[in-house]
């Protein structure tokens, strides 16, 4: 099993094409292809770039704090931990176990997350004050997860096979570029009709996704800042900030430094453990 554990540095990627003829050799040779443009390239391509470019972390665990804000500015913080177990197979979700520290009146909560594709995603929510364990149907998925602006179906991970995929173009986004990609969920009870979704042409990662009601109207929008990589290869935004423009409220994810390559198994994330996590 592969540690990572190295001092996160900021890096950008060098995605300048080779002639045809060095391309014509690579494939001779029947070695793989470096990635092509953008304008050559499928939605569902670009998508499935971004999100194989981090695969092969395997496990990780991070500590982070949550800052809520309302309409007037008035601000809450919670600490909490987030342990991932990755699933190879992109046909399965990954495991996610989400467990809140402080302040007391929310501490030992924590969310079960084993995220699927077109099945409704297996949640469950334990709650200290009442010591049971809550499914969350698929029905309540678009509800807001302890408060925040991050819905129960944005905790479970983006997996590239939960959406179609329809690319809408290019544009600046900050100092980079971005191919835009509208996404739409294929599972079922999603509390979106759509999203709109920004990949930048460097490291291939996710900068900003636009969240559309059942409606159709602007709901959220999720931007993904201080992006680190660890180990060469597996890039981690340090600063999620998802603010809902229909109420004005907001809620920060700021991340300490993530540790990969840990011991971790199906069976640490299993429901019968969320009463004794400590």
């Amino acid at each position: 099993m592969r540690h990572i554990k190295h001092k996160p540095r900021s890096a950008s990627r060098n995605t300048s094409l080779p002639t045809i003829a060095l391309l014509s050799a690579v494939a001779i040779a029947g070695l793989a292809l470096p990635p092509v443009e953008a304008a050559e390239m499928s939605a569902f391509e670009i998508a499935a770039r971004s999100d194989r470019s981090d695969r092969g972390f395997e496990s990780s665990r991070v500590k982070m704090k949550m800052v809520l804000r309302n309409a007037a500015g008035k601000q809450a913080t919670r600490t909490l931990e987030q342990v991932t177990l990755e699933i190879p197979d992109e046909d399965f979700g990954d495991k996610n176990l989400i467990h809140f520290r402080s302040p007391g009146d929310i501490r030992g909560t924590a969310l079960l997350s084993h995220a699927q594709i077109i099945d409704p995603d297996a949640q469950w929510l334990f709650l200290p004050s009442l010591k049971r364990v809550k499914r969350i149907s698929s029905a309540n998925k678009s509800g807001p997860f302890v408060g925040s602006e991050f819905a129960f179906e944005d905790i479970t991970g983006q997996e590239l096979n939960k959406f179609s995929y329809r690319l809408l173009g290019q544009e600046p986004c900050g100092a980079l570029t971005c191919d835009v990609l509208e996404r739409t969920p294929k599972y079922a009870d999603s509390g979106y009709t759509r999203q709109i979704a920004w990949i930048d042409t460097e490291q291939y990662q996710l900068r900003r996704v636009d969240f559309f009601d059942r409606k159709n109207a602007l709901l959220k929008t999720l931007e993904y800042a201080d992006y680190r990589v660890y180990g060469g290869d597996i890039w981690r935004s340090h600063h999620l900030s998802m603010v809902n423009h229909q109420t004005g409220k907001s809620t920060a994810l700021i991340y300490e430094d993530y540790v990969f390559g840990l011991d971790l198994t199906h069976r640490d994330f299993d429901k019968s453990r969320l009463k004794r996590l400590r």
